[in-house]
This record gives structure tokens, sequence and C-alpha cells, in this order.
């Protein structure tokens, strides 16, 4: 009389569906990652902070360009936390499960690998789909943009071109870039010496500047404010003071002020301003320029 059947699953069929259940897994946290970043992304525009604020831009964009970036941030980050609680569980349980088992056989672990291998697989295809939507929906400005400006890093600031137009001449500033609200700007990003990084969170993602290549971005900002920039490429000892700041003012207020600095530098009163030119020429026109003067 027979007592029992005992029957043997090879380890390939286990490891077959171990495999299966994992990339099943793994592709639900592919599609449930851009929707919890999307809910923690989405903020009110009209509340959220527009500033110099430390991290602000983890939680706030304030233009087109730097809303699926700060999502597909949330999204790695959830991914990345999907992976490091479920990595903890299996260790845990392969704790566990050693010291119940002491004394008795050992796998060869191929199952394990198996299914590592195929949660690698699907999730890193799915980041690599994602991050590569993200760059197509950020490439290019919605609509022609309303200026193109001129950026130029050196060590260790940044000079802003705008071209002379049928308003007036162009002109130059330095560390500071105005631009109107709700419009499209393009920047021709160009490095002077090494390479450095273009890079304001709240409205864009970073761009390189490279000394002998012009590249591109473009800047949209939804609501007036100051949004610091700053260079995040190491160029240097004095590359953390590498900032800037982009000024989003109305449209109205931007033609006034785009006016004001075409033209030319009135003369300084006597007085303190006239000493304070001579100072400037004699001690400062080596490395730094005013308009209006000799240097």
């Amino acid at each position: 009389m027979r007592q029992g059947v005992v029957l043997l699953v090879p380890p390939f069929v286990k490891a077959h569906r171990m495999v299966r259940g994992a990339a099943a897994a793994a592709a639900a946290a592919c599609t449930v990652a851009p929707a919890v970043a999307r809910a923690a992304a989405a903020s009110d525009v009209s509340t959220a902070p527009a500033g110099p604020l430390p991290l602000a831009y983890v939680a706030h964009a304030a233009g087109p360009a730097a809303r699926p970036v700060i999502v597909l941030g949330w999204a790695l980050l959830a991914l990345c936390t999907f992976v490091c609680v479920a990595i903890a569980v299996l260790l845990l349980i392969a704790l566990f499960r050693r010291r119940a088992q002491a004394g008795g056989g050992h796998g060869s672990g191929l199952t394990f690998v198996m299914t590592g291998t195929a949660i690698s697989i699907v999730l890193l295809f799915g980041a690599l789909v994602y991050m590569l939507r993200v760059l197509g929906a950020v490439a290019s400005p919605p609509r022609p943009p309303a200026l193109t400006i001129v950026v130029t890093a050196h060590d260790w600031w940044w000079s802003v071109r705008y071209p002379d137009d049928a308003g007036g001449r162009a002109f130059v500033t330095a560390n500071e870039i105005h631009i109107p609200v709700g419009e499209p700007v393009a920047i021709d990003l160009k490095s002077a010496d090494v390479i450095h990084a273009f890079w304001v969170p709240q409205l864009a993602g970073k761009t390189q500047t490279i000394p002998g290549q012009t590249n591109h971005q473009w800047l949209q900002a939804d609501r007036p404010g100051v949004y610091r920039g700053q260079c995040s490429q190491y160029c240097g000892a004095q590359h953390a003071h590498m900032a800037f700041e982009v000024v989003a003012e109305p449209p109205d207020a931007f033609r006034t002020w785009l006016a004001a600095q075409r033209q030319p530098a009135p003369a300084p009163a006597a007085g303190p301003q006239q000493r304070g030119r001579r100072v400037f020429a004699a001690r400062c026109a080596g490395c730094h320029t005013v308009r209006g003067t000799d240097a």
C-alpha cells in the first residue's frame, strides 16, 4: 500500500513562478510610482513659494519645464523606496529561514538570482522609458520663445546678453536674468573657461555649459517671483558662490525694465557718486565693468 506520494518540483519551475510574480510586482511598482509622484508634486501654483528658498524645488515647480522633472524625481524616490523596503524584507526572511533550517542542506540560490535579475530588468527598463518621456516633454518650449538671450559662464559669475532689436541696442547684465511671466524664453548657453552647469531648479533642469560649444535651454515662469539659480558642476575654488537670480515679472514691467536697460547710463552727479566712480576706475576696473565708464 502506498503511504504517500512526494511530488518533486524542479528548481527551474519554482524559479519561473517566482520570476513571474516578481515581474508582475515590479511592473505594478513602475506603474504606481509615477502616479504617486504626480500626487506628491501636485500643489496649488498660487500658494507655492516663489523665491530662493532652500529645497523649495522639491515640492513646487514654477514653470512647465520644471514640472515633469520634479515628478520624475518623486517617481524615482518612490521606486527606490520600494526597492529598499523589498530588499530589507527579503534579507529578514532569509535570516529567519536560515535560523529555522540550521543544520539542513543549502540550496544553490539560483531561484533568488533569477528573481532579482528579473526585477532589476523590469524596474530599470521602466525607469528608462519614463526618463526618455520626460526628456521629450522638456526638450523644446510649447510655443515660439518671446526672446533669446545669451548666458555665458565665467569663473565664477554669469554674463547675460540681451540682443538688440527694434526697441534698442543690446546690453549685458551680470548674475541676474529678467524674463516675462507666462512667456517661454530661449537661452543660448556658453562657457568662457571651463565646464559649468546652468540650473534653475524651480524653472528647469540642468544644462552644461562647455567651452567652444553652444547648448540650449528654455525657461518659463508661471508666476512673478525671484528664482535662485546655481552652477551645479564643480568648477573651482569659488564654485559654491557661482549663483544667479531669475527675476520673473509681468510683461509690462519686463518691457519697462528692458527699455530702461537699453538707455545710456547717466553720468554720476557730483559728490559721493563721483568719488565712487574714481575708486571703481582705480581699483575695480581690472576685473569688473560698469556701463557708462571706461571699464
